[in-house]
C-alpha cells in the first residue's frame, strides 16, 4: 500500500474526526495482530467478535487512527455508519489512484481456476496483482486492492457472493475494466431463490464496472448464452465447441499432462496448451485469452501465459506418487464443478482403476438430493470403476450410478472419513488413479493424508 493522508481517508469514508488530520496513513488493518505504526485500524463487526474492543489495543500498537461505528474511550476514532462499507469505501478511493487494467471476475464454479489463468496470462504481459486463497468477500476484496501500489499494472480480482447486494458492493469498490462470468450454477440457491436469480447477482459485477468495460461470457452456458445488454457495453463469448462465438476451441486433445488445443479468434488459428486437464479448464483458459485481448496483449504472450499456468493446492492438483495418481479437489462443490473433476479423471491415463472419491455437496437448498443423483449419473460416463461416498447426501451418488448402470458392489458410503481411508488404502495398486471431490465442509483432504500416511 502506498500512504494516504488520513484527511483523504476521512473524505472517502463521508466520516467524522475530532482530532487533526493532517496524519500519513501507511497501513491498512482490520486486525491488531498485524497493526504497524501509523495504520488506520477498522473496527469490523462479525458474528462472533467486535473489531472495537481491540480499539485501544490497536492505539496503543500504533495505529494513527481507528475507524469505528461509536466512540471508544482510549482511541482517536474516525467514526462511520458502518466499519464494513467504510473499508469499501476507502478500498475504492484507493483504487481509484491507479489507471490500470483491472479484470473482476465471478461465477457459480471454476471462478479461482479461471482467475489464476488471467493471471497467468497478464502477468506475461504486466506485473499483475490477484487476489490471494480465498479473500474474495466484502473483506478480502478490499484488503487485496489496497495491495496495489505503483509496480502494479494491471490486477485480477476475484467475486464470490452468498446473497444478493455482495458482488454490486465489490465492484462499486473496485471499479473493474474487464468483467468476466464464468457460469451459472446452483451454489447458493437456497439464499438466492432460483438460476436466475443467481444471474441476477452475477451480473452485479457491471454496477461498479467503467462504461466500455466489455463483459466476457461463456456461451456454453445456458443462462448466459442469452444475456441482453442495455447501452453499448461490449460483450464477448468463448466456447468449447460454439463456432459462431468470438473465441472457440478445436481439435482438444489430452495426455497424461495437460491438453492442446487450437483457439480460434477473428478467423484465424492458434494452437495452444495447458498442463492440466478438464474440458472445463480449456473454456477456463478461453476466459484468460479473451481477457488478454481486452487488456491489449500480443496473442504469442497469451498462448505462453496459458502454458505457464498450473493448478495448487486444492482445486484439481494432480499428484503422482508411488505409481499412483491423485487429483486433489476438496476446495468446494457444486454440481457443475463435480462433474468438471469427474471429466479429469476420465482424461487421467491409467492402467488400474480410476476411483472416485465423492463428499457431499453443500448449501444446495431443498434440491440437493436431486443435484447430488444428477452428480451419480454421471459417474459410470466418467469411466470410474470405484465409487466410494461419504456425506449424509452421498447415498443419492450411488443411487444415481446405479440406476444408469453402474455396479453396485463397486460402490460403498462410510459415515466417518477414517473408515474411508482404511478402505481405500486396503483397496490401492500402483497404475490406480483417486479423485478426492467434495465440499471445504467434508474434508476430504484428511482421507487423502491418511491415506498417504497409511
Amino acid at each position: 500500500m502506498e500512504k494516504l493522508m488520513l484527511s483523504e481517508i476521512i473524505g472517502a469514508v463521508r466520516g467524522s474526526f475530532g482530532y487533526p488530520a493532517d496524519v500519513e496513513i501507511e497501513d491498512i488493518s482490520t486486525d491488531t495482530r498485524t497493526i504497524k505504526p501509523n495504520s488506520l485500524f477498522i473496527a469490523l463487526k462479525g458474528a462472533n467478535f467486535d473489531g472495537h474492543d481491540f480499539a485501544e489495543k490497536a492505539m496503543e500498537l500504533g495505529a494513527a487512527a481507528v475507524m469505528t461505528e461509536r466512540p471508544v474511550q482510549g482511541a482517536r476514532c474516525l467514526i462511520v455508519d458502518s466499519t464494513a462499507q467504510g473499508l469499501l469505501d476507502v478500498a475504492s478511493y484507493y483504487r481509484s489512484k491507479f489507471d490500470i487494467p483491472l479484470v473482476g471476475i465471478t461465477g457459480s464454479v471454476g471462478k479461482t481456476t479461471t482467475k489464476d489463468m488471467i493471471h497467468s496470462v497478464l502477468s506475461r504481459g504486466f506485473k499483475t496483482l490477484k487476489t490471494e486463497a480465498n479473500h474474495n468477500n466484502e473483506v478480502g476484496m478490499p484488503k487485496t486492492l489496497l495491495e496495489l501500489d505503483s509496480s502494479y499494472k494491471a490486477a485480477v480480482i476475484e467475486m464470490g457472493m452468498n446473497h444478493k447486494g455482495e458482488i454490486s458492493r465489490m465492484s462499486t469498490s473496485c471499479k473493474p475494466t474487464i468483467c468476466v462470468i464464468t457460469n451459472i450454477g446452483v451454489s447458493h440457491i437456497e439464499n438466492l431463490g432460483s438460476q436466475d436469480g443467481i444471474l441476477k447477482a452475477k451480473l452485479e459485477i457491471l454496477d461498479g464496472a467503467s462504461a466500455d468495460a466489455p463483459l466476457i461470457l461463456s456461451r456454453d452456458d445456458r443462462l448466459l448464452s442469452k444475456v441482453q445488454l442495455y447501452g453499448d457495453r461490449k460483450k464477448m463469448y468463448y466456447s468449447i465447441s460454439k463456432k459462431d462465438s468470438d473465441v472457440y476451441a478445436s481439435e482438444v486433445k489430452a495426455d497424461s499432462e495437460g491438453i492442446s488445443f487450437n483457439i480460434h479468434y477473428e478467423k484465424q488459428k492458434y494452437p495452444a496448451r495447458i498442463n492440466c486437464l478438464g474440458d472445463h479448464n480449456v473454456k477456463n483458459a478461453l476466459a484468460a485469452f479473451c481477457c488478454g485481448i481486452c487488456a491489449g496483449m500480443d496473442i504469442d504472450s497469451i498462448i505462453s501465459g496459458l502454458a505457464d499456468f498450473k493448478p495448487e493446492g486444492m482445486r484439481q492438483n494432480i499428484i503422482r506418487e508411488n505409481g499412483m495418481t491423485y487429483i486433489l479437489d476438496c476446495y468446494n462443490a457444486a454440481p457443475d464443478s463435480m462433474k468438471a473433476s469427474l471429466s479429469v479423471l476420465t482424461q487421467v491415463e491409467v492402467t488400474g482403476k480410476r476411483i472416485a472419491v465423492l463428499g457431499d455437496m453443500l448449501e444446495l437448498g431443498k434440491g440437493a438430493a436431486r443435484y447430488h443423483r444428477t452428480v451419480g449419473e454421471y459417474v459410470k460416463a466418467a469411466k470410474a470403476d470405484v465409487l466410494l461416498c461419504f456425506g449424509d447426501n452421498s447415498n443419492y451418488y450411488i443411487e444415481g450410478a446405479c440406476d444408469k448402470g453402474f455396479d453396485r458392489e463397486n460402490t460403498k458410503h462410510f459415515d466417518t472419513r477414517e473408515e474411508l481411508a482404511e478402505y481405500l488404502g486396503s483397496i490401492l495398486q500402483q497404475g490406480d488413479a483417486v479423485l478426492f471431490k467434495g465440499s471445504r465442509g467434508m474434508k476430504l483432504e484428511e482421507v487423502y493424508n491418511a491415506v498417504k500416511q497409511g
